[in-house]
């Protein structure tokens, strides 16, 4: 199970979980994309797994050149899995996010850079407090280019953090599976969460200090 521990001064405070769920949400994997968009020769798509399904996507749709950040799962065995069947940890899965970006602004090594420059790339199966095989760190590879940039990009963070290695898993992509309605935007729907307060916003910003130059303007979010 997802949780964290909000800081505490004086007085103990409750733990937090990324794990909350409506009571009336389903596996509807309804999600609506701009087709108009998204339809576009010079849009593509990439997928990652980071931790926490909900501040991966946030980071991600911080970014210029991202047109959309979707929630999901990826890497496991198990068809149409459900949020309470990753969250068990046997079917392979981890929480995941698809990315369509515009190639013209943005290209895929400079997401690499966001991937990696928004997690600790030496935990392993997890990110901070959320533990788990669910919430490891892959990047999914369409093709031999994205693979072979991520590799290059792994070997220099070895050098960089030895005796530590990169924890992140390189994996062929197979299939992406949408995750449950509510988790999409989950960030910027429920910014007083105590989870997104404790854990995804200051997340977050740490990414947006190290790299201002890759982020949004007001005018394009």
């Amino acid at each position: 199970m997802k949780q964290t521990m909000l800081l505490s001064l004086v007085i103990a405070l409750l733990f937090t979980s990324c794990n909350v769920k409506s009571k009336t949400s389903e596996s509807s994997q309804n999600i609506t994309y701009n087709i108009e968009e998204l339809n576009n020769p010079n849009i593509r798509t990439a997928y990652f797994a980071s931790g926490c399904f909900w501040c991966v996507e946030a980071i991600y749709e911080s970014v210029k050149g991202v047109k959309e950040s979707i929630s999901g799962y990826s890497g496991g065995h198990k068809d149409h899995p459900t949020y309470e069947d990753s969250n068990t940890g046997t079917t392979g899965h981890a929480e995941s996010v698809e990315i369509f970006y515009d190639t013209t602004v943005i290209d895929y090594p400079t997401l690499i850079d966001v991937y990696f420059g928004s997690q600790n790339v030496s935990q392993v199966n997890g990110q901070g407090s959320d533990h788990g095989s669910q919430y490891r760190s892959i990047i999914f590879y369409q093709n031999q280019d994205e693979k072979q940039i991520a590799e290059k990009k792994i070997a220099e963070l070895n050098q960089l953090i030895a005796p530590e290695t990169v924890a992140a898993e390189l994996k062929k992509f197979e299939k992406f599976w949408v995750a449950e309605d509510y988790h999409q935007n989950y960030e910027r729907n429920h910014p007083k969460q105590s989870y997104i307060m404790a854990v995804s916003i200051p997340r977050i910003k740490r990414f947006q200090e190290k790299f201002p130059e890759l982020l949004k303007t007001d005018s394009e979010h």
